[in-house]
């Protein structure tokens, strides 16, 4: 495979993707977006059309069809409803997170649910209110008391955690002093004893995907729960988030996406002093800019994605994708609403949706200024 020409497979993964997005999605997503309705129904079809688990073994449900075929599908989907690409893309993450840490018990038991749509989604309870962008100051903690651990705590912004059938939480198993060599992880189904739900957040952008703040208090799980070994808690997150770069960096393109072609849409059908006002050189320079940097930011991304099935390291290319494209897909739907004028910024056009949608992309799964650190911790190294 090159970098400009799927596989067959892949292709094949995108066809399905864009279909369903532009002929289901699309024309559901405004209608989403004004009522914060959670996509049920369009996760549960995204998970028969085999989109819950891409690059998930078919012997737990899963396409196995890759992460190049993912980071294709993210794309056509987040073009189609970007709050329903959250979803896909966090139930991918913790399936494969599972399907790499768990055992096989633990895999058996969740990860079929998950790609088969039973669970709508699956959530990853990382982050607290005082440390999103430094996880080993977490506060939460998991006691060994006899066979079992009791964990308590609170996590935020966790997307999908009222919907979800299982949810990935991190706490501090060492001393509290232990940074990140004493956090572990932990597998939490939903209606545990001691698990509670907050306030459905009213965010500004993906408000199809809730999002909540988690609590738990003496909420008692089995060893048998705990992913991984004690202690290697860090390490797992660490390497999600790795994975889960590459699906934020196609969910951004996706939204750029949308916003340009929104943007070459109106450009074309509007007319100012004369003639359509994609004719005047100014616009032209926009969407020329834009379309250069949405696809220098595809071959990013799928770079990232090369390597991740390839099995090779791809840390700072990760982390490469998600900088460049999420920034870059931000200042797409900044130039939409600017060439839309005053209808840019009413929800009668898309192009206001999409800018808001864009926006958290530059924060969640790390900020892009943790992208610059992990990308000059890798520049330095090698020279």
């Amino acid at each position: 495979m090159t970098l400009f020409e799927p596989s067959e497979t892949q292709a094949a993964v995108q066809k399905t993707a864009r279909a369903y997005a532009q002929q289901s999605l699309a024309p559901d997503a405004a209608r989403m977006d004004r009522e914060q309705a959670f996509p049920v129904e369009h996760s549960r079809a995204l998970a028969e059309l085999g989109l819950m688990g891409v690059n998930i073994p078919e012997s737990l449900g899963g396409a196995e069809a890759g992460a190049v075929s993912y980071a294709l599908a993210m794309m056509e989907v987040a073009q189609g409803c970007a709050s329903t690409a959250v979803t896909m893309a966090v139930n991918n993450m913790v399936a494969e997170t599972l399907v790499r840490f768990g055992t096989d018990v633990q895999k058996t038991r969740y990860v079929p649910e998950i790609t088969s749509g039973r669970f709508t989604a699956a959530s990853f309870g990382l982050s607290e209110s005082h440390c999103g962008s430094d996880p080993a100051a977490m506060r939460t903690s998991a006691r060994r008391d006899g066979s079992d651990f009791v964990i308590n705590g609170s996590k935020q912004w966790i997307s999908a955690g009222d919907r979800a059938g299982v949810i990935i939480v991190w706490a501090r198993t060492g001393a509290p002093d232990s940074a990140h060599k004493g956090i572990s992880c932990f597998l939490v189904e939903a209606g545990a004893t001691g698990l509670h739900i907050g306030k459905k957040e009213d965010k500004m952008g993906l408000r199809a995907s809730s999002t909540v703040a988690l609590t738990f208090e003496d909420l008692r799980v089995p060893a048998s729960a705990m992913l991984g070994v004690e202690g290697q808690g860090f390490s797992i997150a660490l390497a999600a988030l790795d994975g889960g770069r590459i699906g934020i960096g196609a969910q951004s393109i996706g939204i750029g996406t949308a916003a340009m072609n929104c943007a070459v849409r109106y450009a074309k059908e509007r007319s100012a002093f004369g003639k359509p006002i994609g004719e005047f050189q100014a616009l032209r320079f926009m969407l020329a800019d834009v379309d250069t940097e949405l696809a220098a930011a595809r071959l990013l991304v799928l770079r990232a994605a090369v390597l991740k099935e390839a099995g090779r390291p791809f840390t700072s290319e990760g982390s490469m994708a998600k900088l460049f494209a999420s920034e870059k897909a931000n200042r797409a739907c900044d130039i939409s609403v600017q060439i839309h004028g005053g209808y840019g910024y009413i929800d009668e056009f898309p192009a206001e949706r999409h800018y808001r949608d864009a926006r958290v992309t530059t924060i969640y799964e790390g900020t892009s200024e943790i992208q610059r650190l992990v990308i000059a911790r890798d520049v330095l190294k090698e020279r």
